[in-house]
């Protein structure tokens, strides 16, 4: 998961700006990415699709009213609004355009450290219970001690194997 960017009113300039920022944020990994599914949203206009078209990135838009054909990204959404929303101040709503008030910064700070775990922490059953940043030839010490870590304000633990 690769949060681009959090704002009140998003446009289609804008959309298109993240798409580049994505591409560059991504650097030589870029060239890896095949796909990009999306829903139909106006947000994603022609010019968003032609910043990734551009790197060889094929667009495939979701089916019209079909909210399981991006299960995975709606699952991930469903979490941040479980999780983070409820625990963070979520007053963007009073006009302010995103990127420079305290409140999205909060929100921006909150929705980075839930990515963080869940790229680099969190196990996938479809990846054999490693999280995606996992190098699959990395060994693992199953002789460490056990770390706990309070996040989301103490409401959920993460535990690692201390260093």
């Amino acid at each position: 998961m690769h949060i681009l960017g959090i704002t009140a009113h998003p446009t289609g300039a804008w959309t298109a700006r993240q798409a580049g920022n994505l591409l560059m944020d991504l650097g030589e990994r870029a060239g890896r990415f095949k796909f990009l599914i999306r829903d139909r949203d106006t947000k994603f206009t022609t010019a968003s699709d032609e910043v990734l078209a551009g790197n060889g990135v094929r667009i495939i838009k979701a089916p019209v009213r079909s909210p399981r054909a991006n299960s995975f990204a709606q699952r991930y959404a469903g979490t941040l609004r479980r999780e983070r929303a409820s625990t963070t101040c979520l007053s963007t709503a009073n006009g302010t355009s995103g990127g420079s008030s305290p409140s999205t910064r909060g929100i921006t700070t909150a929705i980075g450290r839930t990515s963080r775990g869940n790229n680099g922490h969190r196990p996938h059953q479809s990846r054999e219970q490693r999280p995606p940043l996992h190098e699959p030839g990395q060994p693992v010490d199953v002789t460490a001690r056990i770390q706990r870590t309070h996040v989301v304000h103490g409401l959920i633990n993460e535990h690692r194997r201390a260093a």
